[in-house]
This record gives structure tokens, sequence and C-alpha cells, in this order.
């Protein structure tokens, strides 16, 4: 049984780690097959392993080309977006009390969203500003404003993700009136199709910058699991453990700040992946966080690598958003999470 397992400590987490370490090495490989044009599998593996001096097979210059410049630094982005989505999702959840709780609920993304926007449409610190601050700075105010709506400490983690709801729709809104307004038809079209996720731009700059931004965060997030943990029965019994709350909760909320903002930045709001995987994980390592953790960030990546798949097959010469791919699957999760919460008669 899965929770027998969860019990099993470090041996039964290495076992399934590996496990999900072969299944993102075959999805990386098969989500590099897929494009305008077909490469076979086998193929890509020799393009891959004469990247890396392992073989020297004699394979067209324009495939291995095509394989190292374009396709695997997507799956690879790929991979690192759903590991830091989950993690984002695993740390809210124990920090707010709520199985809900994830980056898209809580506004995190479409904060980051309008201030992504906010630097490409209307040109906001352009020159001194960046992508990734304008971001990061949405993804704070969105925090800000939902400290200030559930009024912090005061209210409860429903009330908290209300708050969330409440934020989201109003940085939406903001980010819709300034695509709209400001920006000309075509620049309107990429940014709302970017604003859905779309790994179709990112390259291998793109998966060295999240790479620090995700193994850092998840440092961090490891140093504090058992702050984490404890978390989890309420800001009380943390304080009467020796956990320093406030301190912990904003290194935390600024650590999924970081995290989401980086990843809207690059790739677009993706919703879901901080709701779904974290649970899936749980059911199988269980709830300590220092095997929870790891666990989030391995089947987000081979999660949200399938996504990608999907969004390039799903329809007929074009790709579906990411952000649909990922709503596709979890508004059942988000569904059947509530079913589950609702009171009993």
């Amino acid at each position: 049984m899965p929770s027998d397992r969860s019990e099993g400590g470090a041996g039964w987490l290495a076992i399934f780690l590996a496990l999900m370490l072969i299944a993102l090495a075959f999805v990386v490989a098969l989500a590099t097959t897929i494009g305008d044009f077909s490469i076979g599998l086998g193929t890509v593996v020799l393009a891959i392993t004469n990247g890396f001096g392992l073989t020297h097979a004699d394979i067209p210059r324009i495939q291995e080309a095509v394989v190292w410049d374009l396709r695997l630094s997507r799956a690879l982005v790929a991979a690192l977006a759903g590991a830091g989505l989950a993690i984002c999702g695993a740390i809210l959840q124990a920090l707010l009390r709520n199985a809900l709780a994830e980056p898209f609920v809580l506004g995190v993304s479409a904060g980051a969203s309008t201030g992504a926007v906010c630097v490409i449409v209307l040109g906001i610190g352009a020159g001194s500003l960046t992508l990734s601050m304008g971001a990061f700075a949405g993804a704070f105010a969105a925090f800000a404003l939902v400290a200030i709506l559930s009024n912090g400490a005061t209210s409860g983690p429903n009330h908290t993700i209300l708050a969330g709801v409440a934020a989201a729709q109003l940085f939406n809104a903001l980010t819709s009136y300034i695509v709209t307004t400001s920006g000309n038809a075509q620049q309107a079209r990429d940014v709302m199709f970017w604003l859905l996720g779309s790994f179709g731009g990112v390259r291998w700059g793109d998966f060295q910058l999240l790479t620090v931004v995700i193994a850092l965060g998840l440092a961090i997030c490891l140093w504090m699991a058992r702050s984490l943990d404890a978390f989890t029965f309420g800001d009380e019994d943390a304080a009467a453990l020796g956990v320093p709350v406030a301190r912990i909760r904003l290194i935390l909320f600024a650590v999924t700040a970081m995290i989401t903002a980086t990843i809207v930045s690059m790739v677009g709001a993706i919703g879901f992946v901080g709701l779904v995987v974290p649970h899936a994980a749980r059911y199988v390592v269980g709830p300590i966080h220092l095997r929870l953790l790891p666990a989030c960030a391995a089947v987000g990546a081979v999660f949200m690598v399938l996504a990608d798949i999907a969004s390039r097959v799903v329809a007929t010469q074009q790709t579906v958003p990411i952000g649909v791919v990922t709503a596709l699957v979890g508004v059942p999760f988000f569904a059947i999470i509530l079913y589950r919460a609702r009171p009993q008669a």
C-alpha cells in the first residue's frame, strides 16, 4: 500500500526518485522528437550523447542542431518549471494549511504576469528593470495584497484562499487592460498566448537561470523542512515548538515568489501544477517535507514535460497553450478536493 511505502523513509524515497529520474529521461527524449519535422527517438538519443562526447555517431547536422539548440532546452526548461511550481505548491499548502493553496490560485502567477507585462508593453523600468525583476515585483505585490485582504494572521486559511482568488482577478484584469489599451494587435495576441503558458521561446540561457533559482529555492526549503512540518499543525503549535513563525513565513513566501516570478517571466502563467503534484507526491512518500519536496520536484518535472508533449500533439498543425492542458487536468482535481473537503451531514 502507498501508505506503507511512505513510511519506508529514505530507502523508498531513493527508489521512487530513481524511477522518476528514468521516467524523466524518457519523456524528455520523447519531447525532443516532436516538432515541425519528426526526428526519431534513436536519432535524438545519439544527438544528445554526441553532444556530451559519449558517442560519435554520424547523424545529419541539421537534426543535431535542432535537438540541441531548440528542442532539448525546451524540454529541460519544462521539467524545471514543473519542479519549481510543484515545490511552491507544497510550501504554500503547508504554510496556509489549505489543500487548495498554490501560486496560481493565490494570485501570485497573476501578479507576476502583470509585472512582466508592465515591462514588456509599457516599458516600465526598461533598461534597468529586467523581465524577471518585473515579474518578481508583481508576485510580491500579489502576496502583499493577499496579506492585506486576509488580515494577516487573524484570518483562517480559507480566507487566504478567497483573498488569493480576488487578487488573481484584479491582476488578471490589470493585465488585460494593459494589453488591450497599450499594445498593438500582434503584440496583444503574443502576450495573451504567453500568459496562458508557452515553452516555445525558451533557450539554454533560460535553463541555466532557472536551474540556479530552483536549486537555491529547493535548498532553502529543505533546510527549513522541519519548520514546514511544524506549520502543518498551525502557527501557535509551530511557535510552541520553537519555530520563529514570522521569519520563516517571510523567507518561504519570498522563495515562492522568487521561483514563481522566474518561471512566469520565462514561460507565462501556468496553473494547477502546484495544486495537483503535491497531493500526488504526498500520497506516495508521505507528508514529511524532507521527503515530500524532492518527490514534488521529480513528479512535477515529469508532469510538465508530459503536458508540453500533449500541448503539441492534441491539435493538428498548432500548439495548444500549456496552461490549457494543465487546467484540463487541474480543474477536475480541484473539484475532487472541494468535494472531499465538504462538510459531512
